[in-house]
């Protein structure tokens, strides 16, 4: 079979898939599929954690334009007073039911590598992509939290050790997806005999790619094997760098463009004033015991945010480790302009009450995106 170039897997795409359109500043959703969102706090929210009101925040997203949603990957919670993220949608079946029930927005899948196998990995995702009609993404993840890992009777390994599997798990999937003949694979980690996989995905030759790896080992990764690396900022001069170091890379050593987005926290109010009150009401009543545990593992197991866990300790309780952007549509729109300017193709957002708070977003912030040319 012949397989497309990237210059041609780049025409395709820029035509066809939401996250190659012209929008300067592309716009998601992150983790809507767990309990809590992206918020380690009980302060007072409408979100939860059903099927009901994670399909009504999508359809939600769907109508105002996003162009992608991305869950979490999780297995079990980080204890303390939420347990949070402790009840979670497994993501590709949650992939598939939106895909049904949403009509232009892109839905991804966040794989832990590790906890499927590139054959079911490879079926799974073109079928979503079937349904899908072509909007399917697969957000690769090595898999991090050691207590999840060894739920699944695995010992942990080493961080870039985490990378070589994943490497020999997407080249595998990659090869099913777009080779016709039955084919065998005998790697240090994956072993195939005779694989082969139909129907082939809608795109061509495959889905979108995510990786969300910041460290050496994760930058390379990116480079090599995905369209888009999710950047986690800790300050924008850093983030300017990031953007260039990564993009680099994949140019200068793989000859590939790559697109960089990062992900972020958003509370919009008609006054500073207003946000900066929900974001004490956030904090104060933050899940701080649940931080420290999500805190410990990451300082601990995860090259990406190693150097930022106490600096940020707040970060987690609003929103993940997102860069908050806290204030009115103006300032909002300003922080978005910022991301742009440093190199950032687009953000996932998080939001305390992401349903209620993205109406607010789609009649204050978009039409002032629009003016700065973010948006059209």
């Amino acid at each position: 079979m012949t397989q497309n170039t990237d210059s041609e897997l780049a025409d395709y795409r820029r035509k066809h898939v939401p996250l190659y359109n012209d929008q300067k500043l592309k716009l998601g959703l992150f983790g809507t599929n767990c309990s809590e969102g992206l918020t380690m706090t009980t302060a007072e929210t409408s979100y939860e954690a059903t099927w009901e009101h994670t399909l009504k925040v999508a359809q939600r997203a769907d109508e105002i334009g996003m162009e992608i949603l991305v869950p979490v990957a999780r297995w079990k919670g980080f204890g303390g007073s939420t347990n949070f993220n402790g009840t979670n949608f497994d993501t590709y079946t949650w992939a598939a039911g939106l895909a049904a029930k949403t009509e232009n927005i892109m839905v991804a899948s966040t794989s832990h590598l590790p906890t499927v196998h590139p054959l079911v990995a490879a079926k799974a995702s073109a079928t979503i992509d079937h349904i899908s009609a072509g909007r399917f993404a697969l957000n690769l993840v090595m898999g991090w939290f050691t207590p999840e890992m060894e739920m699944f009777g695995a010992a942990q390994r080493e961080h870039d050790d985490r990378y070589e599997f994943g490497t020999e798990w997407i080249e595998v999937v990659k090869r099913l997806w777009t080779e016709d003949a039955p084919f065998d694979f005998d790697g240090r980690y994956v072993h195939v005999k005779g694989g082969v996989s139909l129907p082939k995905p809608v795109q061509n030759p495959r889905p979108v790619l995510l990786n969300a790896g910041n460290s050496p080992a994760g930058i390379d990764f990116s480079a090599k094997h995905v369209d888009f690396n999710f950047a986690t900022i800790d300050t924008l001069e850093n983030a300017r760098g990031y953007a260039k170091a990564v993009r680099d890379r994949a140019r200068g050593e793989y000859h590939r463009d790559l697109g960089v987005m990062t992900y972020a926290f958003v509370i919009c109010r008609d006054t500073e004033e207003e946000a900066q009150q929900v974001k004490r009401a956030i904090l104060e009543a933050g899940d701080y015991e649940g931080a420290k545990n999500l805190m410990a593992v990451l300082g601990m197991q995860s090259a990406s945010f190693s150097e930022q866990i106490r600096v940020y300790q707040e970060r987690f309780i609003l929103g993940w480790g997102g860069y908050p952007i806290i204030g009115t549509p103006e300032q909002v729109v300003d922080e978005l302009q910022t991301l742009s300017d440093v190199g950032m193709d687009g953000a996932i957002l998080g939001f305390l009450d992401y349903h209620e708070e993205m109406k607010y977003f789609d009649d204050n912030v978009m039409p002032l995106l629009r003016q700065a040319g973010l948006r059209k």
